[in-house]
């Protein structure tokens, strides 16, 4: 882990060969993930050495493609850089024009990245609830698992902007509880207890899951989940394995929806129509859109736990891999 100068963005080790613009990068931001690739953990990037940064807003300095010209101010997030490709921890980022949107409206450069994955992530597993028919207002309680963290801390906010009645769930209790209800909880509760294989079927608490942890807590969110309700999980924090059995999909028709944020326009597995990728990148702008209508600046400002200088990536990776943070962490240009 070290920070190096170089003349050129060329000269970076993961460049991709089929990029077509070069960002000005002013802000990016730590995830999870982030702290992970810092840390040097294998199987989270292709190889290393890389510029880590899955997350990046800046301006366009140089364009090859109509999309973008010199000026335009542009936000992207996953599309596998910081990870296949050099990220955002660099003052410039050549990226394919279709990974880019444009900064919303609403929102200025650092508090797109104050949203950034996290946020991004959050109102994806709003939206996949919605699609899903299992968020309605009045129909119950929603769980957020996690809720400390940024993807949770986001999608309390959202949730609450929405009108539901939302339950955190953090393994901070006591030190997150007044955060999480400035957020819009309206209860702050521990980790679940309970084993989701053992017993598959709990009492019926929850009108849906935003689980952002993974492990034996989402097997426990699950057999507790109501009729008919649904989990959305994007979290390995806590683990990789499923604590469930298929009963409480069967006998309650449960839904278990996953969702994943950072995977290119152009992802594998969409067929060659590029119908199909156009239509996936016009999702990821619904994203934006929804954020601008549905997350509150005030909110988004609570979650902010600090901007910090690229020196500071480091330590700020250990700390966020040990719980120690909460919310989200931007991280800035020297010159911003």
């Amino acid at each position: 882990r070290e920070l190096r100068q170089f003349a050129d963005v060329t000269q970076l080790p993961q460049q991709d060969p089929q990029a077509t613009v070069t960002v000005r990068v002013r802000y990016s931001d730590l995830n999870y993930k982030d702290a992970m690739i810092v840390r040097g953990q294998h199987g989270v990037v292709r190889k290393f050495p890389i510029v880590p940064g899955i997350d990046m807003a800046g301006v366009v300095e140089r364009s090859d493609s109509t999309m973008w010209k010199p000026g335009d101010e542009v936000v992207l997030t996953g599309n596998k850089i910081g990870q296949h490709f050099d990220g955002g921890y660099s003052q410039l980022c050549r990226v394919q024009a279709e990974w880019l949107a444009p900064k919303p409206k609403t929102f200025n450069l650092e508090e797109c990245m104050m949203i950034g994955t996290a946020g991004f992530t959050a109102m994806q597993m709003v939206m996949e609830l919605e699609e899903a028919g299992r968020l309605a207002v009045g129909q119950g309680a929603v769980l957020v698992t996690g809720a400390g963290g940024g993807v949770g801390s986001a999608a309390v906010a959202i949730l609450a902007q929405l009108g539901h009645h939302v339950v955190a769930s953090t393994g901070r209790m006591e030190e997150l509880d007044g955060y999480l209800k400035r957020l819009g909880a309206k209860e702050v509760i521990g980790r679940l207890a309970g084993d989701g294989i053992k017993k598959p079927l709990q009492d019926q608490k929850w009108a849906a899951v935003v689980d952002c942890v993974g492990g034996p807590g989402l097997g426990a969110a699950i057999a507790q989940t109501k009729f008919r309700g649904a989990v959305a999980a994007v979290g390995v924090a806590a683990g990789g394995n499923l604590d469930s059995t298929v009963y409480p999909f069967v006998l309650r028709g449960v839904r278990l929806l996953g969702v994943d944020s950072t995977l290119p326009w152009n992802v594998a597995g969409l067929g060659d129509d590029p119908n199909e990728w156009e239509q996936n990148r016009r999702y990821r702008l619904e994203v934006w859109r929804r954020l601008e209508e549905n997350m509150p600046l005030q909110a988004l400002h609570e979650m902010h736990e600090a901007t910090i200088p690229l020196e500071e990536v480091p330590s700020w990776s250990e700390k966020l891999l040990e719980g120690e943070v909460r919310g989200r962490v931007v991280v800035r240009d020297r010159k911003s």
